[in-house]
């Protein structure tokens, strides 16, 4: 069963990587802006190309050995996870090296045949385009918190309930196997830890609602459709991730209070489910957003080009701009949502609450 899990992950994670050149804006190749003219280009397609071969081919390599090595082998639970998680590590930091490698090689080739030359750059604002917006309104994100209250509630007046030592992990299996001594502050601690990601997840949601809707000059109107679907769907899946977290994690701290409460069976198997759930929401989400703007509405003007912003974009990765009064900025590499370094509400957003996460798992 473990080797199974390990597996699935790990090629749902191999599909992702492999498609990431494919799924971002159709003007950004390898974190680096391209005229709308040139994103046809040979050699632009060849890098994508050579690096999903590339990420793909050692992938099935490396993952046809681990299930070789399981099989001969027999290992047990734990090694086969610590190998596992190696590999998965693995493939994200070959996948990364490859991206910055054809980054370089993008950036190079933009500079030296001058593609920006005679272009004129323009940034497009469409204040219309607020009112097509669909994201999930913020008070939704209060319902998982409002439950996990209760939980913390119910916790606190079923407390005798409790064992003295109380699980803070389970493994593959369901079955717990780390434990803590039972005081007052870890009888909570696992509804509190949520309840932190919870406040987290309702900051992303507010910091990217409030985020700028940038439209690209050279295909307003497939770029609007992609900014639409990219707000509209990220914040259906952070509220589903934020709900199904809730559900799990409660059903873990229901356990702890009346472990006869559920069978083995749905010890094992909520935690799967959970995780299928996720990965395919994720890839639908990747997929409906990767495709949005592929296919451009109306003639492309090829005379201007979107606003060079390369240099506030370090390594296509990591955005600073403290002009930009935005929190969240989409990615360059990747389908989702990055923090705009030069806004300290991000820092804000994201950091305290993790601090919190991991004040909270020391005590």
């Amino acid at each position: 069963m473990t080797l199974a899990i390990f597996l699935f992950i790990s090629i749902i994670l191999v599909g992702i990587q492999t498609a990431i050149p494919f799924l971002v804006k159709r003007t950004i190749v390898f974190g680096i802006t391209v005229p709308e003219k040139h994103i046809q280009d040979e050699k632009l397609l060849s890098y994508k190309k050579n690096y999903t071969l590339l990420v793909s081919l050692l992938s099935i390599i490396v993952l046809a050995g681990y299930v070789f090595w399981a099989l001969v082998s027999n290992p047990g639970e734990e090694q086969t996870v610590l190998i596992g998680t190696f590999i998965q590590f693995g493939i994200i930091l070959f996948s990364l090296s490859l991206y910055f490698y054809f980054h370089g090689k993008t950036l190079q080739l933009k500079k030296n045949q001058n593609w920006m030359e005679n272009l004129k750059q323009v940034k497009v604002s469409d204040l219309s385009v607020r009112s097509q917006d669909e994201m999930l309104p913020w008070y939704l994100f209060l319902l998982p918190m409002i439950m996990t209250i209760g939980v913390i509630g119910y916790t606190i007046f079923q407390y005798d309930l409790l064992p003295e030592q109380i699980p803070t992990h389970w493994g593959i299996n369901g079955e717990a196997d780390a434990f803590t001594e039972k005081t007052p502050l870890s009888a909570i601690l696992m509804p509190l830890t949520l309840l932190a990601m919870q406040i987290m997840y309702l900051g992303i949601n507010i910091g990217k609602n409030k985020s700028g809707i940038k439209l690209s000059a050279t295909g307003t109107n497939a770029s609007r459709i992609r900014q639409l679907t990219l707000r509209k769907y990220s914040s259906w899946l952070m509220f589903g991730v934020s709900l199904l977290l809730t559900i799990l994690f409660s059903f873990f701290q229901l356990t702890a209070i009346h472990p006869d409460l559920f069978a083995g069976t749905a010890m094992m198997t909520t935690p799967i489910i959970f995780l299928v759930i996720i990965l395919a929401a994720t890839i639908a989400f990747a997929v409906k957003v990767g495709r949005s703007d592929k296919h451009p509405v109306g003639e492309v003007d090829e005379e201007i080009t979107d606003y060079d912003d390369d240099l506030h974009w370090k390594g296509g990765l990591f955005y600073f701009n403290r002009n930009d009064p935005s929190i969240f900025v989409e990615k360059r590499f990747g389908v989702g949502w990055t923090i705009n370094f030069g806004n300290p509400i991000g820092y804000l957003i994201v950091i305290v609450p993790l601090v919190v996460v991991l004040v909270l798992s020391f005590l």
